[in-house]
């Protein structure tokens, strides 16, 4: 009887070891995600804010307000936008 109950608490004590193990990493992982360079597997630089931030507010916001807008002026905007980008960009490699 001792046996099998040293047993049952050597893999009662592994389980609770591993759960653990579980929910350090996930509260880990949460915010270690924005020091990870891109290179090597964080965060591309278009990703949205976090939720809770006020930069993440005015992203809603923003989201929202280009949701509302009619398609047309939404390409509009999205084509001056690019063309900006890309002027400056093609202004360097010249």
């Amino acid at each position: 009887m001792p046996r099998r109950f040293r047993s049952i608490v050597s893999l009662l004590a592994l389980a609770a070891e591993l759960a653990g193990c579980g929910t350090v990493n996930e509260k880990l992982s949460a915010g270690m995600g924005d020091y990870v360079p891109q290179w090597a597997g964080g965060l591309p630089p278009d990703a949205p804010p976090r939720p809770g931030t006020p930069q993440y507010d005015a992203y809603m916001k923003e989201r929202e307000r280009k949701r509302l807008m009619p398609a047309a002026d939404r390409e509009k905007e999205e084509q001056a936008q690019k063309g900006t980008a890309g002027s400056t960009s093609g202004d360097a490699v010249r």
